[in-house]
């Protein structure tokens, strides 16, 4: 996948230290994947959650923080739409963001 707006990334995790490891190591596996059906990503991370317009929800640290992406299939390109604390999660509508 090509994962676009790594820096969205950088500057959550230059906020929040603790949450650097584990976006670093789930950017390098978003990376690596080969995600062509939702079902693929649930086969990788099964805790995610598939939402409507091909968006998908991952837990960061546990469920500390959330990572909304948007994903086109067919190209195999991934979009940060969203990153935050649980409290900024609750904020706003992951299906619009």
């Amino acid at each position: 996948m090509r994962v676009l707006a790594k820096k969205i990334l950088r500057e959550f995790w230059t906020k929040h230290r603790d949450s650097e490891q584990q976006l670093k190591a789930w950017f390098e596996e978003a990376e690596k994947g080969l995600w062509d059906t939702p079902d693929k990503i649930m086969q990788q991370f099964p805790n995610a959650r598939i939402i409507p317009g091909n968006r998908v929800i991952f837990n960061i640290r546990g469920n500390r923080y959330r990572l909304i992406v948007k994903i086109n299939y067919k190209y195999g390109m991934l979009w940060i739409r969203f990153i935050g604390t649980h409290q900024e999660y609750d904020r706003i509508d992951p299906v619009k963001i």
